[in-house]
């Protein structure tokens, strides 16, 4: 009786999408003259932007946060605020993974699980920005590292580093180095001036060698300083959070302290630290403030999309919480992949700064502040879902969303969905918009559901264009790929 209701329901559902094709015929004339684009086999397709999407009904873009779990990396000597700005690489002939903080005098960490860190040798040169490049076909070369303001270097092993003869890249005191072995792209991020103070460069290239300058490509904007306020105003009327110590309106102010970059999937993903600077600081040559860390993407490292309606993909803990993140929140060059995981390594500090002076609370409260001689910042650890930065979801009213035209590698299709509470039905459709393939249901929390076919299937348009159509009920989509 439970399948049968399931069957006619389905059927109900793909009524209403036939009728939602028929309705909209001058979309469907446009939809039809667009060039269908290959697919590589395996790589996901997200919703980040609106380049796989053709129409969407119903359904809303929902940012997701990582899930904290602490501090990871602590300093030795509580007079030490460590720092990171670099990933974790996982070295293959030693076996785990090596990774480079700063403001300490144990600057390498090593660990076989990413959870428990103990000191590694000491590099013979400050080292705060790593990749491993695995195509490189000379060994002594895998371990690459930018210098910031001082050039380039190269390692065998991430310890003995060679300085190499090429120009900086032109920086202040902020960077941040990424690789994608698949694109063959470094990517280091820097910090320069631009609109409303702090801001984001960004240099690319393939041999490591020639580097392609694109100057300031990210910076805040007025709506940033709009938002800004409110975040302000928000953070100073909720004593659970560390408050700033000296909080001057005229001095309000918001721009791009760094920013993580890294392709993932097919895309840039952006992690900018949006500082708010709150007033100036007496006998400080810079301000009093807070970090909240952001997702932009782009698709050409050059025009980027703020994503999430610029709310906090990282933000503060609570003062009651025992965690470090509670005013500095540095962003990782990029995540680590660990099975259907993303792992996020980044700076979590205290306070603004590093020194000892009296502030006042917003309830008249005097407090010290502790300087150079406590524990003050640590590397903590968030985790994410694969593919989970930004969800498509539908509520109790189904929601449709129609692809752009593509050219699938595969005999197979995947999704990435949490219908824990409902489900969702995906039907292929061919050049002519019509039927081809109709999957069963997906059901349950599934990153990666291979879809199974009830009528049709794959075997007759492997290489050929289609559109799919998702349908979901109480569900949310993550992404989709075929293998």
């Amino acid at each position: 009786m439970t399948r049968q209701f399931q069957i006619s329901n389905d059927n109900h559902r793909w009524v209403i999408l036939a009728l939602w094709l028929a309705l909209s015929p001058g979309w469907w004339l446009a939809a039809a003259a667009e060039d269908a684009r290959s697919i590589p086999a395996g790589q996901r397709q997200l919703f980040l932007d609106d380049d796989a999407i053709a129409k969407v009904e119903h359904l809303e873009r929902t940012l997701h946060q990582p899930k904290k779990r602490g501090a990871v990396i602590r300093s030795a000597n509580p007079s030490q605020s460590i720092q990171t700005r670099t990933s974790p690489v996982w070295d293959p002939a030693a076996k785990h993974f090596k990774l480079w903080v700063m403001s300490t005098d144990e600057p390498l960490r090593v660990s076989s699980d990413g959870l428990h860190w103990t000191p590694g040798p000491r590099p013979n040169l400050r080292i705060d920005h790593v990749v491993y490049d695995p195509l490189d076909e000379d060994p002594g070369r895998r371990f690459k590292a930018s210098l910031l303001n001082e050039g380039f270097a190269v390692s065998p092993d991430g310890v003995q580093w060679t300085k190499l003869d090429l120009p900086a890249i032109p920086s202040s005191d902020e960077g941040n180095f990424s690789y994608d072995p698949e694109e063959g792209l470094f990517i280091h991020s820097v910090k320069r001036g631009g609109p409303f103070g702090r801001s984001v460069a960004i240099a690319t290239s393939r041999d490591f060698r020639t580097w392609l300058d694109y100057g300031v490509v990210f910076h805040a904007d007025p709506k940033d300083q709009e938002l800004g306020g409110r975040n302000i105003q928000a953070r100073t009327a909720d004593l659970t959070l560390q408050q700033p110590f000296y909080n001057a309106p005229q001095a309000h102010n918001v721009d791009v302290y760094n920013m993580g970059v890294f392709h993932y999937e097919g895309i840039y993903v952006g992690l900018p630290a949006m500082f708010h600077a709150t007033g100036p600081v007496p006998n400080y040559p810079n301000t009093d403030g807070f970090h909240l860390i952001q997702l932009a993407c782009s698709r050409d490292l050059k025009s980027w999309v703020r994503l999430g309606d610029r709310k906090p993909f990282i933000g503060p803990s609570r003062l009651d919480s025992g965690a470090y993140d509670l005013t500095q929140i540095l962003p990782p060059s990029a995540p680590v992949l660990k099975d259907d995981e993303l792992w996020f390594y980044y700076t979590g500090l205290k306070y603004r700064a590093n020194f000892t002076y009296l502030g006042k609370y917003p309830d008249g409260r005097t407090v010290p502040v502790p300087g150079r001689d406590h524990d003050v910042g640590a590397v903590c650890l968030a985790v994410l879902r694969r593919d989970g930065f930004i969800s498509l979801d539908a509520g109790e009213e189904p929601g449709t969303l129609l692809t752009k035209p593509f050219v699938l590698p595969g005999s197979s299709l995947h999704i990435n969905a949490d219908a824990t509470s409902g489900d969702v039905n995906v039907t292929v459709l061919d050049d002519a918009h019509q039927i081809v393939a109709v999957s069963e249901p997906v059901t349950g929390d599934q990153p990666r559901a291979a879809l199974h076919w009830k009528s049709g299937g794959m075997d007759n348009i492997k290489g050929k264009s289609v559109r799919l159509s998702f349908s979901l009920r109480h569900a949310r989509l993550y992404s989709f790929w075929s293998e």
